[in-house]
Formats: C-alpha cells, structure tokens, sequence
C-alpha cells in the first residue's frame, strides 16, 4: 500500500495520533511522557525520513484538533441567550409522561429541548408526529448541568462534544408548522421517524421494544426497567448497533442484489449510498459508523490492524469528538481486540469459548472505568444471547417488519414475553454484580499493557502467573483504597455523608430523595432513575463499595430517606440506625420493613465505631416525632479533626444542645437543614467556634437553601463554607490528617 511505503505501519501511527489526542484533549503529563516515549521508539524503528514524514502528519493533526477545539470555544460563548422558534429534529423526539423532549434548531445551532406537555392531547399529538415542524414558542436557553460528584456523569460536556452548547425550555408553544423546504438528511430523519412510531402504533411491548431497538437503534422510556436488567447482566452493548447488525444488515443487502443478477461492482458501488441510508436510519451512532467504515476499507482490500488503524484516523478527520464519548472508546476498544486476538489454532468451540473470554478480560479495565462493576456472567450470557440475537430475533424482526403492511405477526410477541421472563428470573439469581470500583487513569494503562502482555506471553505458564496475579493485584486496588475518606455526596436538595476507613468499614449517614409535591393524572407519570441511582450510587460504586455496614438515617424526611428502598436494592447494609421518634412515622416504617434490614434504634449516648475512633450520638435524647428536631446528631474526633452531623436540626433542637453540654468544641459542622435561615444560630456557632461549614442544598433548588441569612452568620464567625450547589460534592481525604477538595 501506498501508505505503507511513505509511513510508517498503519497501527503505529494510529498509535501516535491517539497519544496526540489523550494528551490535547485531557492535558494529563502522563499522556504527554507516554507520546515522547512512542516517538523515541518511532526513531529506532523507522528511517529519519519515514518519522519526518510521521511527524508532518502528527503536526497536521496537532492543529486540526486544536482548531476544531477553539471553533467549539467560539461556538459555546457565542450561542444566543434566548430563541423565539426551533425545528425539530423528528428522530429525536422522546416523550416520558408529561415530559418531551428532542434536539432542534434555530439559527443553524443544535439545541436539547425540554418542554412541559399541558394536556393528554398534546401528548397524544407528539407522540404520533412523524414530520419536521418548526415551533413557534416563548423560550428561554440555559448551559447543561456540569459534573457535580466525583467520578460522575457531566452532561454539559456529554453535549458539547455533539455540538449542543445550550439548553431550551419551552414555556409555552404559540404556533406549529411546516418547513418551507427539507435536506436530504431532514427527510432520511423522518423516515426513520415514521418506522418508529408505526412500530409503535401497530405492535405490542414488549415486542416493539426490541424492535425498534435492534433495527433502528431507538429505545424509549418505557423500556428503562429491563434496560437495567440488560444492564446488570452485561448485555446491554446488544442493543447498541454495532459490528453485528451492520454485517447483518449489508450481508442481506448484498444478497438480494447479487441474487437479482446485479453485477457484483455494481452491487459495491451501491453499497456506498445504502451505508450512508443505514447511518441515518440508525440515528448517525458512532458503533454504527465505525462499522460502515471498517467494512467499506475492507472491500478495498485492507485488513485486520490496517482496517482498524485507517478507519481510527479517519474519525479524527470525520468526528473529533468519538473519543470523548463512551459510546465511541468502547466501540473501538471492542473493535481493537476483535482484530487483535487470534485462536484459529483452535477448534470451533475451544475458539468461541476463548474469545469470549478474550473479549471480557481485554474490556473489562474500561468498562471498570466507566461503570464500575463487573458481571462475570456475562461472559456466558454474551456468548448465547449473541447468537439469539444474531440468528434469529434480529433476523425474525427484520421478515416481521418488512411484511408488516400486508400482515402484522403479533403473535411473536409471546417469544419476547418469555424472553423478559428469562432475563428477569436470571437478574433476580444474580442480583449483585461484582463492584470493583473506578480505577485511577494510571492504573487503567497499566492493565491495558498487562493485559496486553499476558496476550503474549499466555503459553509461558510462569510470565503468565505472574502477569495475571499483578492484574488482579491492580484491580482491587480500586476496590481497597488506600487511606480515609468522608464525602458530602451531591444528592441535590437532601443529604448524603459517606465515611469510610482505610480498612474498608462504611458508615453512610442519610440517603438523599425527591419529595413529590403534586398527585399526577397517569398520562402525566414519568418513568427513570431515581436521585440516588444517578448521584449516589455510581460514587459508591466507583469507590468500589458494595457494602454500607452502617445506615444512619437522621429522621424521617423524604430529602434525607426517600431513597432508602433503592439503595437497598443495589448494595447489602449491615443496619439501619435510627432515632425512637422516626419510628412513629408509618410511611417510614414501611420503607423500613420493605428493605428486610436490621433496624436498630439509638439514643444520646450509644455511638459507633469509624476510623479507629468514635462517632458519639448527642442528640435526641428522649423520644420525638421524627421530624427536623429530632434529627440525629453525632459528633466524634476523625483523624485530626472533629465533626459534627446536625441533620436538619433547627434552633430549637441548637438550644437544647447548648443546655445539655457544657461545651461542644467543633471544627467541621455539617449545617443543618441545608443552610436554612432556621438553622445554625449565631448563638449556636459562638457556643462550638466551627472552623468548617458544610452545606449539602440543590443547585437552584425551590427553597433556595442556603438562606443569605445563614450564609452572613457564618461568615459573621469567620467560617469557611463548603457548598455543594456552587461547588458539587465535597470530600475529606487523608492518612492522619484531613485534605480537603472539591468537584468544582
């Protein structure tokens, strides 16, 4: 090839470019040593000319990637602070009870919507709406919501990265109608539009589900409950279009042609267009793409790691961005050692089963990265619900779909009831998977390369022993951390404190929760994750927790237990601790009874033991009502440090503290009742001198906690404040000695 005489290998510059990458778009030295490290080996294996040559391409790429960065700058600041219409795109409308939403546009920018349906029949009229319309509408644009908790999701730059700077809320739409004129895309987009709500319309769930899943990519709301079983059990990557569908999906294409007696480089010229027809038909997904790219370098006769490398450099051209997203790094990973592992020496089943495994230890590091948990079922479940999907759903789906306007065979739908039946039994007998925690960027390369290694060296049973136990070693590093950490969780408008020692013992103090104000008509109840399943529990898991030995729960406020039943779902707590007087609350004695916990109560006086220290329960110290004054408090010396946990106590409770202890020396007071003006009197500040103020509130909340008041009195006492609505979670960590950082 071409390229091989003036280059260097494919592979190796591929290598360079993705090093190049890490290192412009993370600014990690660590990225830059390992580029200067490549590129010393670069000179001992190519002529001067050939890295000369190298290098010129590199330098390209340096400036493309920096001024497809800077153009993305420009365009951030530079989008408007409000709109008066937007196009829709017609592929992207999702509706989840009263709730719509979809990508649009205004003024040639990409915007993510949001609008509030008033009434079942507007609800009923965007459900079936399978054309463009540009709605005229009063509306105000806001940035995305940053990375709030450590290791969390960062949804502005989730966005940004697919050319979405700003956010729109409708507040009310005045008129709807009809483009003038449509691009060819716009109208690849409402077929695709048209195929999912017809599916929609005309077949039942859960059958529909996995049809416009499987052949076109769209999964709604309504299919979030089994999507967190797929998930669980490490089968969710089968319904993200991939190297599967497309060779499916070309395969038939090349066969009907070939079969109708069309020329053979006819039918790979026609390819081409059909390639791009699928793209758009599976909403332009990255997997998708990278697959469609690989396949067409390889009528061309490229192979293996030639394909992989050229079909890497032409997304840096095509789509910047693919790297910065999940989607894209596993795509390529899954790619990357497809290509790379080699058992043909094998028979056909010794092969299937070792790939199998190659596959799930070559991809586990990343998806630890990212997810943070391990199913080792899913080595198994992969290997047999690949196949069903491939020979025979995927293909069944396919013949049902194309038959659907002279005949719609409905009566399938009971295979794919038996099949959630299945899938449901299987995640109930393995309910937790393995949590191995987040691991560090560096330790991520380091079992990348190890990996790789013991790829290399698996017949030298000794090397292979040995890399195998240093691979675990590095793997439960994240899930044994060293030293002690306490974090304030961002759970938004409620409360969450992680304590953990170094020698792994929980204790977590208030769960978080969403109160719900208004009863909702049914047309109007929304489905999705709960608060602590998008904040809290991904930061217990990256943490590689498993396990809360201890459950404090303050008293009985949705804000601070609305979650209980959902953690209790997802990790197994050794007790619950709660006051006397929560326990005549009979919503929260429910959700007590609906974990199949042990519940002990405690008093003034009792404590529990945290990083070879005490945390002492001061308060209540008679029976009350469960409410803010009665929440519990506890104070204890952790490391070199005191702290003090108020709950949502409030001035009176303050009082009766001041009265019963002759003095209370503080130096991190968690400030009840999110900085409420009710909470943290001067009084109660001159009497414990904190050094400290924590304040867990929302971000924009309704209360608009912390109150000014509040914040004056602190500030009144010289103390410095930590907020989790201006700067997201906040964590202490430390050997002996406490270092203090934040989110943002």
């Amino acid at each position: 090839m071409l390229i091989n005489f003036y280059l260097v290998k494919p592979i190796h510059l591929a290598f360079l470019l993705l090093l190049l990458y890490f290192w412009l778009f993370s600014a990690e030295p660590l990225a830059l040593f390992l580029l200067i490290l490549a590129l010393i080996c670069l000179f001992k294996q190519y002529t001067w000319q050939k890295v000369l040559t190298a290098a010129v391409v590199l330098g390209f790429f340096a400036v493309y990637f920096c001024i497809w960065q800077k153009q993305q700058s420009r365009a951030y600041q530079a989008a408007p602070k409000s709109v008066s219409y937007i196009e829709m795109i017609p592929d992207s409308i999702a509706i989840n009870g009263d709730l719509l939403s979809f990508q649009g546009q205004s003024s040639k920018e990409e915007y993510q919507v949001f609008y509030r349906l008033r009434s079942k029949t507007e609800k009923d009229f965007f459900s079936h709406l399978d054309e463009t319309v540009i709605l005229q509408a009063e509306a105000n644009t806001e940035e995305a919501e940053s990375i709030r908790n450590f290791n969390g999701f960062d949804y502005r730059s989730y966005l940004k990265n697919r050319g979405i700077y700003r956010l729109i809320n409708l507040n009310k739409i005045q008129t709807v109608r009809r483009p003038f004129k449509k691009s060819i895309v716009t109208c690849f987009r409402e077929w695709r539009r048209k195929a999912i709500v017809f599916i929609q319309s005309q077949f039942p769930a859960p059958m529909r589900h996995y049809m416009t899943g499987l052949l076109f990519g769209y999964l709604d709301k309504s299919f979030d409950e089994m999507t967190d079983l797929y998930t669980n059990l490490g089968l969710i990557h089968l319904f993200a279009l991939s190297g599967m569908h497309v060779s499916f999906f070309i395969r038939l294409f090349r066969f009907c042609f070939l079969r109708l007696g069309v020329r053979r480089d006819y039918v790979d010229y026609l390819q081409i267009p059909f390639s791009f027809l699928y793209a758009v038909l599976t909403g332009f997904s990255v997997s998708v793409i990278r697959s469609l790219v690989q396949n067409a370098f390889s009528r061309l006769g490229v192979k293996k790691m030639d394909n992989l490398a050229l079909t890497l450099i032409a997304f840096f051209l095509l789509m910047p961005h693919f790297l910065l997203t999940r989607a894209g790094i596993l795509s390529f990973a899954y790619a990357f050692i497809l290509t790379l592992i080699d058992f043909s020496h094998l028979s056909s089943y010794k092969k299937k089963i070792m790939e199998s495994l190659a596959l799930a230890a070559g991809i586990l590091p990343i998806l630890l990265y990212f997810f943070s948990v391990f199913q080792p079922l899913s080595v198994l479940l992969t290997a047999f619900f690949s196949m069903t999907f491939e020979f025979l759903l995927l293909p069944m789906l396919v013949f049902i779909f194309l038959i659907s306007p002279i005949v719609k065979l409905t009566f399938v739908n009971v295979l794919f009831l038996f099949l959630e039946t299945f899938i449901t039994w299987i995640s109930q007998l393995f309910r937790h998977p393995f949590v191995l925690g987040r691991p560090h960027l560096l330790v991520l390369i380091l079992l990348l390369i190890l990996l790789g290694l013991l790829y290399d060296f698996c017949r030298q049973k000794k090397i292979a022993i040995v890399l195998s136990l240093s691979i675990a070693l590095l793997l439960f590093s994240s899930k044994f951390p060293l030293g002690n950490e306490l974090t304030v969780v961002d759970v938004g408008q409620g409360d969450s404190i992680l304590l953990r020692d170094q020698r792994g013992k929980t204790v977590l103090i208030d769960v978080g929760g969403r109160p719900v104000f208004t009863s909702k008509e049914s047309w109007q109840e929304r489905t999705g994750k709960s608060n602590a399943e998008r904040t809290l529990i991904p930061y217990l898991r990256s943490r590689g927790i498993s396990k809360i030995d201890q459950l404090v729960l303050t008293h009985a406020d949705t804000d601070h237990v609305g979650d209980l039943q959902v953690l209790a779902k997802y990790f197994k707590i050794g007790e619950i601790l709660v006051s006397y007087g929560s326990l005549t609350q009979t919503d929260f004695v429910q959700r007590l009874k609906a974990t199949r916990t042990k519940v002990r109560t405690v008093k003034a006086g009792d404590s529990l033991s945290i990083m070879q220290s005490r945390l002492y329960v001061l308060y209540p110290y008679k029976k009350g009502d469960g409410g803010n004054n009665d929440s519990l408090v506890l104070y204890g010396r952790l490391l070199n440090q005191t702290f003090l946990f108020t709950g949502d106590l409030e001035n009176t409770g303050e009082k009766e503290l001041m009265q019963i202890y002759k003095e209370l020396p503080v130096d991190v007071l968690k400030a009840g009742h999110h900085g409420s003006k009710g909470s943290t009197s001067s009084e109660f500040l001159n009497f414990i001198k904190p050094k400290y103020a924590l304040i867990s509130a929302g971000f924009h909340n309704r209360y608009r906690h912390p109150h000014q008041e509040t914040l004056d009195r602190l500030s009144a006492a010289a103390v410095e404040v930590y907020r989790t609505d201006l700067q997201g979670a906040i964590r202490f960590r430390g050997w002996n000695s406490w270092q203090i950082e934040t989110v943002k």
